[in-house]
């Protein structure tokens, strides 16, 4: 029997999953082959340009029982997976919404943070509009000012990739769930995380680096 259901998140899955394949794929360029970020980026960029014109080429067929492989259609096809790809991108990297962060002083430091970390909080907003940013870029006399010793290594600190490798996402005062299914997302990406409990409960969401492997 034909479950709608079933079928309309079947087909939310294969619309998400390239976006999410993205995140994963620029991760793992890091990680495995630390590249630069913007490299890393635009080789899961492409990838995913590639994914998505295959999806279109089959959906386009079992819509009109044609693969319409013309140098039209295939340009088109080709267009319009490059347009949502890039435009994906460029807004999650470079925009996030004014509600989802603390203050404004960190608002002007989340421009310094790894733009692949930029990009997967970005898309976890879009799920979950209530996400808040506490905390990304720091240095080392930020700690003195929260009344906590001064660490020497630190993802919060900018590394050698020109940017702070780590982020800070309230926890408190929202559902544990919630809670537990950001951190498992994160996981699922490639991020490191550590809940730190306390009055300032928060998630502490952070990409390897490769000059302090260790550091957190």
């Amino acid at each position: 029997m034909f479950n709608p259901f079933s079928f309309i998140l079947k087909i939310l899955l294969l619309v998400i999953l390239p976006f999410i394949g993205l995140i994963r794929l620029s991760v793992y360029f890091h990680i495995q082959h630390n590249l630069l970020p913007w490299v890393c980026i635009a080789l899961a960029t492409l990838m995913t340009i590639v994914l998505l014109f295959i999806y279109l080429t089959f959906l386009h067929a079992w819509v009109t029982d044609y693969a319409g492989n013309t140098r039209y259609t295939v340009k088109r096809r080709f267009g319009i997976s490059s347009f949502v790809v890039l435009l994906y991108v460029i807004h999650g990297i470079f925009y996030i919404g004014g509600t989802n962060i603390k203050s404004e002083d960190i608002r002007t430091e989340i421009r310094e943070v790894h733009p692949i970390l930029r990009l997967s909080v970005s898309t976890l907003i879009h799920l979950d509009k209530e996400l808040l940013i506490t905390d990304s870029a720091r240095l080392p006399e930020d700690y003195q000012k929260m009344g906590l010793p001064s660490k020497n290594q630190s993802l919060h600190y900018i590394q050698s990739t020109g940017f702070a490798h780590a982020i800070d996402i309230r926890t408190k005062n929202r559902p544990e769930w919630k809670n537990q299914l950001v951190r498992a997302y994160f996981i699922a990406m490639g991020f490191k995380t550590l809940r730190h409990t306390g009055t300032a409960d928060h998630l502490h969401i952070s990409l390897m680096s490769h000059t302090y492997p260790s550091a957190r």
